[in-house]
């Protein structure tokens, strides 16, 4: 349903593609070989009250060959824990040329990340482990080389600051509502996760389909905030392409702003907070004659179920 895949485009670039195991690109590394993550670290200092932008001293050009992450400034807050919504500033960091990849206090807005997210590179996590409220994390992230559809990227270093830590439904939570019939049939495991049934007699529509299953009690969503959701996935004639139950975490995400597809904007902008919603979206408000990767072809009809679970 994205178009970045977590947090913000650029934070989820480093932090997703390292999970995925991609290799450090080394293409520009003309100064000598990349340093091991650990060593790097070392060689990063970070100044700055907790609260306020930090400032980072190290040599350029700065390059490791894996991921790493270590506690800079523990928290006193409350202890984190596995689920919970934190919200988050942090300071991203170009290893090449030393300048502001994506920052938070520069953009008057914390994010949001899910503790224990499985698709979190595993250091990341790791560092977050046991710690409180008001930790500062130190990250250095490899450089990810270039595909058909990204650029290349040189190694980063991450700054981030855990604000606030909320705990969030894991699953919709309100009344019941009836949908209209032709549309696919929604059942629910008893963890929450949903499977669809397409009826014989369903025509694919041409428009927006935007149907509550559960109305939330909560307030109604608005256009720039971070939501948190479980939803899943599928194109028309019933096979699944993508869903945060199957990776074991809700997903944050910015709604309204076009950091999704147009279906989501606006089949979710005005539904309440707690709300389970039944996406039927046509291409031109999916992925368009172009489609997505090797799951989603062009011109695809999708059919997305969604749980609200949080917005701030």
């Amino acid at each position: 349903m994205r178009r970045p895949v977590l947090i913000s485009a650029v934070i989820a670039a480093s932090l997703l593609l390292a999970a995925c195991g991609d290799e450090p690109d080394k293409s520009d590394e003309s100064d000598g070989p990349a340093t091991s993550a650990a060593s790097g670290l070392d060689a990063v200092t970070v100044t700055g009250a907790l609260g306020e932008e930090p400032t980072l001293d190290f040599e350029l050009p700065f390059s490791v060959d894996a991921a790493a992450a270590k506690v800079d400034t523990e928290g006193t807050g409350d202890v984190l824990a596995d689920g919970q919504t934190l919200e988050i500033d942090y300071l991203m960091v170009d290893g090449e040329e030393g300048t502001t990849l994506a920052s938070t206090w520069e953009a008057g807005a914390t994010e949001s990340m899910i503790m224990g997210d499985p698709n979190l590179i595993p250091e990341l996590t790791a560092a977050l482990a046991d710690q409180r409220v008001g930790v500062r994390i130190l990250a250095a992230l490899p450089g990810v080389a270039a595909t058909e559809s990204t650029p290349a990227q040189a190694s980063t270093i991450l700054v981030l600051e855990v604000v606030g830590a909320r705990v969030v439904p894991d699953r919709a939570e309100g009344e019941a509502v009836e949908p209209p019939a032709g549309l696919p049939i929604v059942t629910l495991a008893e963890s929450g996760e949903p499977s669809i049934e397409i009826p014989a007699d369903a025509t694919e529509p041409t428009e927006l389909v935007a149907q509550p299953l559960i109305k939330g009690s909560g307030p109604a969503v608005e256009a720039g905030q971070q939501l948190t959701a479980h939803y899943s996935g599928w194109l028309w004639d019933g096979t699944q392409f993508d869903s945060s139950w199957v990776r074991g975490a809700p997903s944050p995400f910015q709604i309204g702003t076009g950091a999704v597809i147009p279906g989501w904007d606006q089949g979710l902008v005005g539904q309440t907070v707690g709300s389970q919603v039944l996406l039927v979206i046509p291409s031109e408000l999916g992925y368009g004659e172009a489609g997505q990767g090797e799951s989603i072809p062009p011109n695809a009809t999708l059919i997305f179920v969604v749980d609200i679970l949080d917005a701030q």
